[in-house]
């Protein structure tokens, strides 16, 4: 139809899980739209089923790709206000989805006083801030911090090409065959900062020990299993690399061969790690993302996993009791993703 922008794997979770949880029907059923047209279903594949007809199946995904996620509210959600209406709601999704900047202002980020200051230049509604808020929650919009990325140098067409083999592969893996996601993660003693609850006129304190100290984790990722394979190393090095393949063909010694899913950082290729992929007889086959892909390897959930249980706000003195926490965690988390670690007692 050409009206659905690709969805990553984070949105197509986020959506699958939506559906299961909305209660509105109108709303569940608009999801469940773009989940079916996002998978390549067409409007009259989707019409065949009952769910809807064409033309409503249209209606959603227009909505879909102007206002993103927004547009499968259902807007009488907040009737009552005479001051509210479609065309007031839509505007204050297109301005969320965008940035004051691209409106005239300074600013490059939204507070409720300058919403309310744009929805009354463009609508002419006189809404307060405390309402705006309350129209913001009932959206389901939230304050959060964007997720910095880097465009991916390759055309469009060759990083869906390489992403549609990747997946062909795990659909058709044969029998005796894995597939594991790797990547590597820093850790630093230094801890990082993150929000936590803090009573009122209460500021918690967090020791840094000053001189910062390194190790750096390799792991692999089973998606079938949630099995965790990880290996430490002192350096960021093609030898951290290498000792995670010898790592996995020990976990698997009876698979005929093992294919691991990374990215394209130097140490996954370069000629001490082809040498190793040469000693294990090409039982271990590499298999490249393209560039700037974090989206599409799922290991990467569980680093910011690590991070948030282990490494944000921490208070271990030295960088082996921080690694004895971090392979305590890895330990726990498996298999991933399950139950949550953080609520096993140490």
């Amino acid at each position: 139809m050409g009206i659905i922008p690709e969805l990553t794997w984070g949105q197509r979770r986020r959506l699958h899980r939506k559906y299961r949880r909305e209660k509105n029907a109108l709303v569940k059923t608009r999801t469940l739209v773009i989940c079916r047209l996002a998978a390549g279903d067409s409007s009259v594949d989707i019409e065949r089923t009952g769910l809807c007809v064409r033309s409503s199946v249209s209606h959603v995904g227009s909505r879909f790709r102007r206002f993103g996620e927004m547009g499968l509210e259902d807007g009488r959600r907040l009737n009552g206000r005479p001051k509210l209406n479609e065309s007031v709601i839509a505007r204050l999704a297109e301005l969320i989805l965008g940035t004051p900047q691209d409106f005239g202002w300074a600013r490059p980020t939204w507070t409720r006083e300058l919403l309310a200051r744009q929805l009354r230049r463009d609508t002419r509604a006189q809404v307060s801030v405390a309402t705006l808020t309350t129209w913001l929650r009932s959206m389901g919009a939230r304050w959060g911090r964007p997720k910095i990325f880097v465009a991916c140098p390759w055309k469009r067409r060759r990083r869906q090409r390489r992403l549609a083999q990747i997946r062909k592969l795990l659909r058709t893996l044969p029998a005796g065959e894995i597939a594991l996601y790797s990547d590597e993660v820093d850790i630093h003693l230094n801890p990082r900062t993150g929000p936590d609850w803090m009573a009122r006129g209460v500021q918690k304190w967090v020791r840094t020990p000053g001189n910062n100290e390194k190790r750096y984790v390799a792991g692999a990722l089973n998606r079938a299993t949630g099995a965790i394979v990880g290996v430490e190393g002192e350096r960021k090095t093609s030898r951290l690399f290498i000792d995670l393949l010898d790592a996995v063909a020990r976990r698997y010694p009876r698979a005929r061969r093992i294919h691991l899913i990374v990215d394209n950082y130097i140490i996954h290729k370069s000629k001490v790690t082809l040498a190793a992929l040469r000693r294990h007889r090409d039982r271990i086959q590499v298999h490249f993302l393209p560039p700037f892909c974090p989206d599409e390897n799922p290991i990467e959930g569980l680093w910011k996993d690590l991070h948030a249980n282990v490494t944000r706000n921490h208070r271990c003195r030295t960088i082996a009791e921080l690694m004895k926490a971090v392979h305590r965690y890895l330990k726990a988390a498996a298999p991933y993703p399950g139950a949550a670690p953080s609520l096993r007692p140490a």
